[in-house]
């Protein structure tokens, strides 16, 4: 199933927030969302999500999703959302219940996501016992439990160190390179959206606006730290944004 965002406008009141966005999400890549703060990032990724509905414009659903797919979008946050009286295999469990997947059938799919996100030997263990990282393993396995269409990720990375950053980037590689998924990725973080964005969206400041959307030809498997190529592209992110960041910057400390 393929996206179309066809011509998305949206204002809280008389704050004009998102003006005229339009942008295809091709079945099967990861479209990075970069801009300033307070640019519509993740308010975009709302109105994707049918979370919120824009003031104008409209997401298109193209195709069918997975014939086995319990929800054709679903989010992966920033805080995990893991229930902490819950196991790593009974947060997982929870979306199936919700569908009324038990049994059998809930343990094949639970094994595989397990398997595909490399928490088989942490099954039983509760969140309070992971690090952020492995939490955040257990946010992704449970997203990819529902078998989604799209996987709608808002800063998923953004609170954990560098080195946990680099070894999760490692793991959303290694995913997709096994079974590609469709991902729609919100970061402040340019070198992950270079990592990681078959394509990246660059939104201005409020209101934003796409401002350029940068392709990257480069296999994900091949792309990697200290990549001359990704770092020559994320100049070029960073000059798309610098200015319209610190004007940004600036508006936020004012208020």
């Amino acid at each position: 199933m393929d996206l179309q965002l066809d011509r998305i406008c949206h204002a809280y009141g008389d704050t004009e927030v998102l003006r005229d966005i339009s942008l295809e999400i091709p079945q099967g890549r990861i479209i990075c969302l970069v801009g300033p703060s307070g640019c519509g990032k993740s308010t975009l990724l709302r109105m994707i999500g049918g979370l919120e509905r824009p003031s104008a414009g409209r997401v298109l659903q193209v195709g069918e999703p997975p014939k086995d797919s319990l929800n054709p979008l679903t989010y992966v946050f920033q805080d995990f959302a893991l229930l902490p009286w819950r196991s790593v295999r009974g947060n997982i469990s929870l979306v199936l219940e919700d569908h009324g997947i038990k049994g059998a059938a809930a343990d094949q799919i639970i094994e595989d996501v397990l398997a595909r996100t490399k928490l088989s030997d942490f099954a039983k263990a509760l969140p309070k016992q992971l690090s952020g990282g492995m939490k955040q393993r257990v946010a992704i396995a449970r997203a990819l439990a529902v078998n989604p269409s799209v996987m709608l990720m808002d800063e998923p990375l953004s609170a954990l160190d560098s080195q946990t950053r680099e070894l999760l980037m490692d793991d959303l590689v290694a995913l997709w390179t096994r079974q590609p998924f469709t991902a729609v990725y919100v970061t402040h973080n340019l070198a992950e959206a270079v990592r990681l964005g078959h394509a990246i969206v660059v939104l201005s400041r409020r209101p934003g606006e796409i401002r350029e959307v940068v392709e990257i030809d480069k296999p994900l498997a091949e792309r990697g730290y200290g990549d001359r190529d990704l770092e020559e592209v994320q100049k070029h992110l960073w000059t798309l944004m610098r200015d319209e960041a610190r004007a940004a910057d600036e508006e936020l400390l004012d208020v």
